[in-house]
Parts: C-alpha cells; sequence; structure tokens
C-alpha cells in the first residue's frame, strides 16, 4: 500500500509504486528452474587454482599428519593418542587451508590481482541505465546511525550525479515503540535534510517474521519488480557513490552474474578491541579476501551486507524454505546469506567477491562481551547449515562454504577437546607402566619412544603456518606509500601487528571456550533469539565481567594446576592457553576501554582513520550533530506534541483488519481493553507492555486513543511518567 501524505503546497509518499515480483519458496530436494546455461564472467582455470589450494592443504595436512603420528609413537597406539591423532587432523587442515589461499591471495596482489568483472576503481565512472534499490534493515536500532550514513550516501550519489539511478529504502523490522516512531521522524528529517522525498522511502513491517532474511524478501515481493538490482546494506554500513555506481555497472556489463560481494573495511574503532578487529581487518583482510576470490571465482559467497544482487535471480531462486524440525536446528534460516549464495549458484548464476574495489565500510563490535552475542547467533545459523549441506545440486564450492561457515564453530570445542585429550596423554604416560616387554618371546625390550624434537618442530610449522601470512600481508600494505603512511609506517605497524597477535592470542582461548559452550548449548536444543547488535562503545562493569567471564578464569586455572600436576614442561607448554583463560576477566575489561594512547602514537591505525574517505567523514560528522541534537521521547508524547509526525505515522499505518478474512490479533485485543479502561496516558503505559503498545500504535483507534490520553495529560490531567521501558 502507498502512503500518501498531504501538506501545505507538498505531497509526498513514504513508499513508491508497488512493483510485485514472485518469490517461491525453493525446494532443497528439488532441482530449481535453470538460470544461466553459461558464466562468461568466470575466471578461466579454475580446477588448476583449485587443486593448487586444496591439494596444497591436503599435502600439509598429509605430511603434518605423519609427523604428529611419528610424534605419538604411533606404531604402537593406545586409544588416547589415537584420539588425539584424530583430533589433530581436522585442526590442522583448517590451519593449512587458510594457509595456501593466503598466500595464493599475496601471489595474486603481487601481480596486480583482486580486480574482477572490468571493475577498475581508478577508471573514469560508468553511465548507468537501470535503477538499483539501496535496502536498509533496521532493527531496534539507534536512528542517528542509520540516518547518518544514508545521508552520506544519498550526498556522495548527488555529488557525482548518480542519484537518479538509486533509491534508498529503510525497512524497519523494529519491535520496540519508541524506537519506531524515532525511526518515523528520523526519516522525515532525512527526507527534509536532503529535500529528496522521490528517492527515500520507509517501511515497517508488523510482524517481523524470518528476520532480516524475510524483511528482505517482503520487499521483493512488493517491490523487486521495479529494480534490476538491490544492494542490502546493514545498520553500521556506508558505501561511496563511486564504489556503488560501478558495481551496478558491473551488473549491467554481466548478466550471467547474480551477486557481487564487496570487502568491507571495518572502521570508526575507538575501543582498543574494535581498533584490533579494524586493523587485522585492514592489513590481512585484503590478501585473505584476494585468495578467497582468486579460487572460489564464480562461486564465490555471500556475506549478508554491502552487496549488489541481481533481484529477479534472488527472487526467482534464493527463497529460503522453512527447516524441518524444532529450534535450534528446525526452522526459519538465520544464517541467510551462505544459503542464498549457494542457491543462486546452484541455479546457474555466477557469485563474485571483488576485493580491489574500496569504498565499502562497515563497523566492529566494541567488546569481546559484544563479539560473544553476535556469535552466538551466528554459531546457531551456521550450525542449522548441516541440513543444507545435502541439498541437491549444490555446487561443490557452495558445499564447502557451508562446511566452512560449520567448522568455524565446531573447531572450538575440537580445539578444547584436543588440548584436554593432550593433558590426559600426559598423564596416561607418566602414571601407567608401559608393558616394555611383550607377550611372545623377544631378547630386547619394546622401549617406548617419544620424539621432543620433532614435537617442537612440528609447533613451529604450525605456528608459522598462523603467522606468517600475517607478515606477508603486512609486507604487502609497506610496498604502497599511502596504505604504509596509512598504517603508522614500517615500525609503528610492526608493533601494531605484534600487539595484535599477542593479545588476540591471548583471547583466542577465551573465545574458543565461550564458542564451545555455545555450540554444547544449541545442541542441547536452546534458541539463541534475536536481540540487537551492540554498535556503539560500551562502558563494562567489572561486575558484569565477572559474571560473564569467571568460569573461564576458574577454567583456566584447574587446567594449568592439572598441567604442572602432570609435568611442569606440560604446563609451559600449554602458558598461552592457560594465561589467556587465566586473564579472561582482565582481558575483556580491558580490551573494551577506549584506546586514546594507542591512537595518540599512531598503533593500530589505519589509513581510513588518518585519511578518512569523504563519505565515511561526512557521515561522522552528520552523526555527531544528530546525537547531540537527539532527546528520548516517550513515543506516543512525541506523536501528540508533533502533528506533522502524528499525521505521517497515521499515513504510514497498515490496512485495517479486514472482518472475517484477517486473524484477530489477540495482543492488540488485550491493549485495547487496557487502553480504554486506563484513566490517564501514565496509567496505560504503565500497564501495557512493549508489544502491546506497539499493537496500539500500529492500529488507528488505539493510536486514537492513546493521543487522546495524550490530549488529556497536555491539559494537566496526567501524572508524569517516565520514558516507557
Amino acid at each position: 500500500m502507498d502512503s500518501l501524505i498531504s501538506g501545505p503546497g507538498a505531497k509526498w509518499r513514504a513508499l513508491p509504486e508497488t512493483a510485485p515480483l514472485e518469490m517461491p519458496v525453493q525446494s532443497l530436494g528439488a532441482m530449481p528452474p535453470p538460470g544461466p546455461s553459461a558464466r562468461p564472467s568466470a575466471p578461466r582455470g579454475m580446477a588448476w587454482r583449485r587443486v593448487l589450494v586444496l591439494g596444497g592443504a591436503v599435502l600439509l595436512t598429509a605430511f603434518a599428519t605423519r609427523e604428529m603420528g611419528l610424534v605419538l609413537d604411533i606404531a604402537r597406539p593406545t586409544a588416547t593418542q589415537i584420539v588425539l591423532l584424530l583430533l589433530f587432523v581436522p585442526l590442522f587442515a583448517w590451519i593449512a587451508l587458510s594457509f595456501v589461499s593466503a598466500v595464493c591471495g599475496f601471489a595474486s596482489l603481487l601481480h596486480g590481482g583482486g580486480r574482477r568483472l572490468g571493475i577498475d576503481p581508478e577508471a573514469a565512472l560508468p553511465k548507468l541505465s537501470t535503477r538499483t534499490a539501496l535496502l536498509m534493515p533496521v532493527y531496534n536500532e539507534p536512528p542517528e546511525r542509520v540516518m547518518a550514513g544514508l545521508q552520506a550516501v544519498h550526498e556522495s550519489l548527488a555529488a557525482i550525479g548518480a542519484s537518479e539511478h538509486f533509491d534508498i529504502f529503510i525497512l524497519s523490522d523494529t519491535t520496540d515503540p519508541d524506537a519506531w516512531v524515532a525511526e518515523e521522524a528520523a526519516f522525515l528529517a532525512l527526507r527534509e535534510r536532503t529535500g529528496d522525498d522521490r528517492h527515500i522511502f520507509y517501511r515497517r513491517r508488523q510482524k517481523n517474521t524470518e528476520r532480516k532474511a524475510g524483511n528482505i524478501a517482503e520487499w521483493v515481493q512488493r517491490f523487486g519488480g521495479a529494480y534490476p538490482q538491490m544492494l542490502v546494506l546493514d545498520a553500521d554500513s556506508v558505501m561511496d557513490g563511486a564504489a556503488l555506481v560501478r558495481l551496478a555497472a558491473a551488473m549491467e556489463r554481466h548478466p550471467d552474474v547474480g551477486l557481487i560481494q564487496t570487502l568491507p573495511v571495518i572502521v570508526n574503532g575507538n575501543s582498543f578491541f574494535a581498533r584490533m578487529q579494524q586493523f587485522a581487518g585492514r592489513v590481512y583482510g585484503p590478501m585473505i579476501a584476494a585468495g578467497i576470490a582468486w579460487w572460489h571465482g564464480a562461486e564465490g559467497n555471500y556475506w549478508g551486507h554491502n552487496a549488489i544482487i541481481r533481484t529477479r535471480a534472488f527472487a526467482g531462486h534464493a527463497g529460503l524454505p522453512t527447516l524441518p524440525g524444532r529450534k535450534p536446528f528446525g526452522g526459519h534460516i538465520l544464517s541467510h546469506d551462505f544459503v542464498e549464495a549457494a542457491l543462486l549458484r546452484r541455479a546457474g548464476w555466477a557469485v563474485h567477491m571483488v576485493p580491489a574495489l574500496r569504498g565499502s565500510y562497515e563497523e566492529s563490535p566494541p567488546a569481546l562481551t559484544d563479539l560473544a552475542v553476535r556469535d552466538r547467533r551466528w554459531c546457531q545459523g551456521n550450525l542449522q547449515h548441516a541440513a543444507v549441506l545435502p541439498a541437491r545440486g549444490l555446487h561443490p564450492i557452495s558445499r564447502l562454504h557451508l562446511l566452512t561457515g560449520i567448522g568455524s564453530y565446531i573447531t572450538a570445542p575440537l580445539w578444547l577437546l584436543f588440548l584436554v585429550v593432550g593433558v590426559l596423554g600426559a598423564l596416561e604416560a607418566r602414571f601407567i607402566r608401559p608393558a616394555y616387554f611383550p607377550s611372545g618371546p623377544s631378547l630386547f625390550p619394546d622401549w617406548p619412544v617419544v620424539d621432543p624434537v620433532r614435537a617442537m618442530w612440528l609447533f613451529i610449522g604450525t605456528m608459522s603456518l598462523l603467522l606468517v601470512p600475517k607478515l606477508l600481508a603486512w609486507a604487502l600494505l609497506l610496498l604502497n606509500r599511502e596504505d604504509r603512511r596509512g598504517i603508522g609506517g614500517g615500525v609503528r605497524s610492526f608493533l601494531g601487528l605484534l600487539l595484535e597477535t599477542l593479545v588476540a592470542g591471548l583471547l583466542a582461548p577465551v573465545t574458543m571456550l565461550t564458542q564451545s559452550v555455545d555450540v554444547v548449548s544449541i545442541l542441547l536444543g536452546r534458541d539463541s533469539g534475536w536481540q540487537p547488535q551492540q554498535r556503539d562503545d560500551g562502558k563494562l562493569r567489572l561486575r558484569e565481567v565477572l559474571r560473564l567471564y569467571w568460569r573461564h578464569t576458574a577454567f583456566g586455572l584447574l587446567f594449568g594446576l592439572s598441567s604442572w600436576l602432570v609435568s611442569p614442561f606440560l604446563a609451559l607448554w600449554m602458558l598461552p592457553v592457560t594465561l589467556g583463560l587465566t586473564l579472561a576477566v582482565p582481558l575483556a575489561a580491558l580490551t573494551a576501554r577506549p584506546a586514546g594512547l594507542l591512537r595518540r602514537f599512531g598503533v593500530l591505525s589505519i589509513p581510513e582513520e588518518r585519511d578518512p574517505p569523504a563519505v565515511l567523514a561526512r557521515a561522522n560528522t552528520i552523526r555527531r550533530s544528530l546525537v547531540s541534537a537527539a532527546e528520548e521521547v516517550e513515543a506516543v508524547r512525541r506523536l501528540a506534541g508533533d502533528p506533522a509526525l502524528l499525521e505521517a505515522h497515521r499515513r504510514m499505518l497498515p490496512p485495517p483488519r479486514r472482518p472475517r478474512l484477517d486473524p484477530v490479533d489477540p495482543t492488540l485485543l488485550v491493549a485495547m481493553v487496557k487502553a480504554q479502561e486506563a484513566r490517564d496516558l501514565g496509567e496505560a503505559l504503565d500497564g501495557l507492555s512493549r508489544a502491546e503498545k506497539a499493537a496500539l500504535l500500529a492500529d488507528a483507534a488505539g493510536l486514537d486513543r492513546l493521543v487522546g490520553l495524550a490530549a488529556i495529560a497536555a491539559r494537566g490531567g496526567d501524572r508524569a511518567h517516565p520514558r516507557n521501558p
């Protein structure tokens, strides 16, 4: 339904004319209707590239497994040694695959690679002939961040004369009624500041079915027919206008391409943890992404945001099914992006990554605790992919993407088991008397053989696979004068690399234990829910950190003591893990604090911080001004005190319920009774839950009742009432 508002000398739409597009749900057990029969955009020689990467990882794993077997003297194994070796194989294979892929990325970038689909960041901007929708899904987000980023994007497009080819849609799934009305007010203010009511739109869903995936699908079904491409953003996304134009032009030039994923640069980090994340992403990220793009080719992946998608391809082939069974494995697919990319590729569409394109930005969680909340949801979503893996017709690389997502969380409990079994193995070797003489006749004893030198070299080799890619990525940035200056020069950037590696190494066992608990919790059937992501720097109180991480500390102390009782040398070997777990509380607290001193000395610096791109600097400036002017006002009072906002809110309400056709909303019925019986606004707000208040604000009669109570309050007939929680 189009929302129109008439005012003095003005008439505008909250939404454009509908352009419906069917989006059928896909079957995982049947082949889809055919898409493109050929993929001319695919790079040549992909089979050899994949043989090199996957074959190299297999050879490294085979060699390391042989060495581990010699270390354990596996020719005469115990049960503990067999388990240890079985755990070692997938853990090392994970490291080996990452290493070979990163080395290929280094070679690709060293020879000027990383570009794809004719996208040349240094060439003149191409002309566009189609329209692209910029989709900004939001869920209980601070509107200042969202609107600041969108205004900066809008201005960047206008500056290059491309705004006529892009429409912005704010797609709200917000459930907090106060945040919802604040979004509407921010939307009206955004239109007023930009002077553009023809290209900026807002829609809120009453029922956020299927979460973000359902939010996008609903837009596709209502408006997708008018837009050949859609570009999905996240609430903290900012993209340069030139990058948007190049992406849209690439879609126009290559009709076989269904999706192009950019490499977002993490920016705006203030806390120590966020600055670590953005430094690692900026220094190591381009090389890792170049390696992935080099051997994934046209079978790339989708990360859920900062990617452009062919709308009809997405509508025709990426409608997500509901997985059978109960939560957490059944129900709606949480990590939808991997699955959508796999379904697009299954139908014949090419999926590419373009790591060389600049102008794509996002932000990082400000603290380890915030990362853990997001990780819990991602963990459940990735484990769900086990039900998608057997889907018929998926490309082998798409299956590898899904398997990689699962492995990114399964490796945590495997690593934990490996450490525990390692201690048990040492305990076995010390306290269980070995049988030196076989049962048959023998002249010589069968002495156990343990090769500590080989074990040391195996450890050094494993650490090299982890650390060498970091050094290679750092060396690549030093070759570029602007990048070298942006990361603080050779000395300061190397100090940053050492600091990031040290702290990340200490945090790794903390994350390992957290993810292991998450995996077990999910396997026991506990759903993660859907919480809004914390994006602003948070002040963590010591009591909160203790509540979250005292178990990590206790486990670290117990693990360290057990290792020491077995052998002081074993305790020394396990020290990095023990130290990280034992220091979990101070590490979580300290890394959440602002890192002003490091910023002053230029350590953990990135080029986008030292010389911010215009669109990013503009977004930050707008956001600061909006935050300074923002006021927290309860939704009903805000509406009652702003006639223009109230009229806009009325016009954007969903159509009224059709008697005997539409289902009855029990929440609305209960809320209406409470509102009718309330003597004043304060009593009404005290008695309403958040869902009930939202239901009233989404209903014309309920809205009239609440606004009427607010009018009584304005005349002095209401008691003071704080902002509704």
